[in-house]
């Protein structure tokens, strides 16, 4: 249409990241969205080709995407997070990964037809999952604790080492056919020594300037852009193929630096790495020849492809869990879910251009098998995670856990009640001081924003049923919802009440249903508990029914949630008219007047005739120094009555 490569470059952006929001919008993988929509705009109507486009330019762009998704899934490697976890994700990462490594150079040599310098290369490279294809699959599925966990962390810990490992293949494959003599090759290991001392060097010296303040806020992110790309072209120029080493090194030593400014690097890595993905994506399937596109039907390729699913994952999976704590079902499951992703394609695209270069012919099937293989895991696996889950019994679909993002004194309070009743509960605030709080009470906190894509490497969000946006901004509160919508589903999307109406600048602010019965604001909330107001419990029972307690209760009182007599709950809002039964408990907010009517019958009733003045009880009522709760001297809290 337009034959400009600023025309390319600006519809190359536009459908990555137009093909993100659509997966996102209609809950699907966006590696198939993007897909689709390369293809389309690439060999089969011939809208754009980037390559020819592009040119010379093409491989460099390629490259520096790479090294920068490579950065990205290093910077993820906490071993701190890692050690907690049992023998089979260690046993997954080294001897899975090692068996799925030459089983799959042998399926790709034998099957596919492939020399033995491009089978091993590519075997390498298929060892790894993809944590952005496998970490959306993990939140829609509900997986159960264990089988999430090492899911995600097999797709983190193996993704880095995919492509370093093809690179050790590829040099070694060449020793083997004496195109390099063995000083060539120890040169080689010599390189990547010093790669590896580069970016552990690199990564030490960026820490302590941006612990120290030798380098300004606004330039963090730019200068840190910069040395990765600048110590990746750096080793790669000494060494072929160590510039992937250095970078892996970098992130892994960053992210094991502990360091305060961490969140803001992530923030940066995450905005850099989505439109980097998105824009080279579509620009590698945009450039598939129509050739090769025909090529990836080829019953070689297919029986590849097969082989892959069924035969080489499977037998990888099994072999390496002989002997530990997961039980058939878990096996089975891990067995079949194993999405490749963006960073096996785009590095195949790597590889393919360096082996072409050295004279394997045979390379060019290499993007086709590739996009085979990517394709046919993402919507196999992609569709099929969460009935096989549900069909093992390996599903979290009955829990009732409870995320609350905000870390006002109420959240806490109503988190600790939650935590009471058996069920998971969560307290996400993006400041350290705001959960303060939370810590004291003892309740599970993270200091983070859930809205970041790092949220999910860092935490398990599989047994959260609701997310309560209780944050003193209205938009942010909508914004969570709206985001975790396609996963969760609105009905168990709650925030509390805008506090100066939905309008804003003459639009209508859409976000989760308003929380608690009436529906008031975070602010209102706030001042009721500074006023002396108590989360209470009551009991429902066949003597005293809702009915009775509804005509009874405090008209000041706020209905939070029901806690069902199976340890179930659900949250009040305006809009639902919830019904309990016997055997149910109602958690109400309720004002300091109505518990202090309460100590005075139980006084009264212990005092026989003898009634004591409602202001000698006031006068007795004091409050718990650690937990500010109501508290009758010599007696227990009344929270729970």
């Amino acid at each position: 249409m337009f034959d400009s490569l600023l025309f390319d470059l600006m519809l190359v952006v536009l459908i990555g990241i137009l093909s993100q929001w659509v997966a996102w919008k209609f809950r699907m993988p966006a590696i198939v969205i993007m897909s689709v929509a390369g293809l389309l705009v690439g060999p089969i109507f011939g809208f754009i080709n980037p390559e020819e486009t592009m040119g010379d330019l093409f491989g460099p762009i390629i490259t520096f995407a790479v090294a920068i998704i490579l950065f990205e899934g290093s910077l993820n490697l906490d071993f701190k997070e890692i050690k907690g976890f049992s023998k089979p994700v260690a046993r997954i990462v080294t001897v899975g990964a090692f068996i799925a490594w030459i089983a799959g150079s042998l399926a790709a040599h034998y099957l596919a037809g492939l020399s033995w310098a491009v089978a091993f290369i590519i075997g390498g490279l298929f060892i790894v999952t993809g944590p952005t294809v496998i970490l959306p699959l993990l939140r829609q599925s509900k997986l159960k604790p264990r089988p999430a966990a090492i899911l995600k962390w097999e797709a983190i810990v193996v993704d880095p080492f995919g492509a370093l490992l093809a690179v050790f293949a590829f040099e070694l494959i060449k020793f083997l056919n004496s195109q390099v003599t063995l000083n060539a090759l120890l040169l080689f290991f010599a390189a990547s020594v010093f790669a590896v001392l580069l970016g552990w060097g690199a990564a030490r010296v960026i820490g302590a300037a941006f612990e120290r303040g030798g380098i300004p806020e606004f330039l963090k992110a730019p200068v840190l852009f910069t040395v990765v790309l600048f110590t990746f072209v750096f080793a790669d120029e000494i060494m072929h193929g160590t510039g992937l080493l250095t970078v892996t090194a970098m992130g892994m030593t960053m992210a094991n630096m502990r360091l305060t400014s961490m969140h803001d690097i992530r923030h940066f890595k995450e905005n850099i790495s989505v439109l980097l993905i998105s824009g080279i994506f579509v620009m590698l399937t945009a450039s598939l020849n129509p050739r090769v596109l025909i090529e990836i039907f080829n019953p070689n390729i297919i029986m590849y492809v097969l082989a892959m699913l069924f035969i080489v994952r499977p037998i990888s999976i099994w072999l390496s869990t002989i002997n530990t704590e997961l039980n058939v079902r878990e096996k089975i499951l891990i067995g079949w879910i194993a999405p490749r992703g963006i960073v096996a394609l785009t590095v195949s695209g790597y590889f393919a251009t360096i082996l072409l270069d050295n004279g394997y012919k045979d390379a060019e099937l290499l993007t086709a098998l590739t996009f085979a293989l990517v394709f046919a895991t993402v919507v196999l696996h992609g569709f099929s995670i969460g009935f096989l889950a549900k069909r093992l019994n390996l599903t979290t679909t009955d829990e009732s856990g409870v995320l609350i993002v905000g870390g006002s004194r109420f959240s806490s309070e109503l988190a600790q009640s939650v935590k009471e009743t058996g069920n998971d509960v969560l307290l996400i605030d993006k400041s350290w001081a705001g959960l303060s709080r939370g810590r004291k009470l003892g309740l599970n906190s993270y200091v983070g924003d859930i809205l970041s894509e790092q949220i999910e490497y860092h935490l398990d969000l599989t047994p959260y049923r609701y997310i309560l946006a209780m944050t003193k901004t209205d938009t942010y509160n909508a914004h969570i919802c709206s985001d975790f919508a396609p996963d969760l589903g609105s009905d168990n999307l709650y925030q509390t009440k805008f506090q100066v109406g939905k309008e804003v600048d003459g639009f209508t602010i859409t976000g989760g249903q308003s929380l608690f019965s009436p529906a008031v604001s975070i602010y209102d909330l706030e001042e009721r508990m500074n006023a002396g107001h108590g989360v209470r419990k009551t009991l429902i029972t066949k003597q005293y029914s809702y009915t009775q307690y509804l005509r009874e209760r405090d008209d000041k009182s706020i209905l939070l949630y029901i806690l069902r007599a199976d340890g179930t709950i659900e949250f009040f809002t305006p809009e639902n008219e919830l019904q309990a039964s016997a055997g149910d408990a109602i958690i109400a907010l309720a004002s300091p007047v109505k518990t202090i009517e309460r100590v005075k019958e139980r006084l009264d009733e212990e005092n026989g005739e003898a009634a004591i003045p409602y202001e000698e009880v006031e006068d007795l009522f004091m409050r718990d120094e650690k937990t500010e709760k109501p508290v009758i001297p010599g007696d227990a809290p009344l929270s729970a009555n």
